[in-house]
C-alpha cells in the first residue's frame, strides 16, 4: 500500500481507504535501499503493508524482514492485536522479498512468527499477505514452516493465487491459528491488482 508515492498522487492510501470504508487501520512501510553504505536519496516513501479491522486496534509493530534482496531492499510487515469483544487476535500482513533463496524467505517469515512468540498471552492469530513464494520449494517449505507452528490454511495450497500471462503461482497465504474460518475462496473477478 502506497503512502506518499507519485504513481498514487502522493495519496496516504491507507488511510483514504480506511476512511471510505470506516475502518482501523495501521501501515508500515520497510527503510529505503542503503548504497554505499549511506541512506539512499529517496523522495518517495517505500510500497509498505496494511492492517484494516472494524475492531480496535493495539500493539502495532513494524517487522522489518531480514535478508534483503538485490541492490539492498527490504521487505516488511505490520502486526497488531485486535480487540473483539473479549478476545484478542494478533494479526500480521506480510509482504516478503521474491529475490532470495528459499532458506532466506523462510527466515522472513520466522521473523514473524518469532514476534508472535513473544505475546504467549494471545491464542489466535492470523498471519497473510504476498510471501512471493514462487517455486514449488518455496510452497513445500512454507506449509512446513506454518503447520510446525500449529496454523492451518483454509485455502488448498494448489489454489494458484496470482497470474501473469499463462504463468500462475501461488504466492498469497492466510493462515490461521486458535480460528476456525466459516468460509473461504479466492476472488478472481476483481482487478485492481494482479494478484487475486
Amino acid at each position: 500500500v502506497d503512502r506518499q508515492r507519485k504513481r498514487t498522487n502522493n495519496v496516504n492510501t491507507a488511510r483514504l481507504i480506511a476512511q471510505q470504508l470506516s475502518l482501523n487501520y495501521a501501515w508500515a512501510a520497510p527503510p529505503p535501499p542503503r548504497t554505499n553504505g549511506a541512506a539512499k536519496k529517496r523522495f518517495e516513501e517505500e510500497t509498505g503493508v496494511a492492517l484494516f479491522s472494524p475492531y480496535p486496534m493495539s500493539d502495532v509493530e513494524r517487522i522489518v524482514l531480514p535478508n534483503p534482496g538485490p541492490g539492498g531492499r527490504r521487505r516488511a510487515a505490520i502486526g497488531a492485536t485486535l480487540h473483539i469483544g473479549e478476545h484478542y487476535v494478533r494479526a500480521y500482513s506480510v509482504h516478503a522479498e521474491t529475490r532470495v533463496p528459499v532458506a532466506k524467505k523462510m527466515e522472513q517469515l520466522e521473523a514473524v512468527l518469532d514476534s508472535l512468540a513473544q505475546r504467549p498471552n494471545i491464542e489466535r492469530a492470523v498471519v497473510m499477505g504476498d510471501f512471493n513464494t514462487i517455486k514449488g520449494k518455496d510452497v513445500r517449505a512454507c506449509i512446513k514452516l506454518f503447520k510446525e507452528r500449529g496454523f492451518t490454511t483454509p485455502i488448498p495450497h494448489d489454489r494458484d493465487t496470482w497470474r501473469t500471462f499463462i504463468i500462475t503461482l501461488k504466492l498469497d497465504w492466510i493462515w490461521l491459528r486458535g480460528i476456525a474460518p466459516s468460509g473461504h475462496g479466492i476472488v478472481r473477478r476483481i482487478g485492481l491488482s494482479y494478484h487475486w
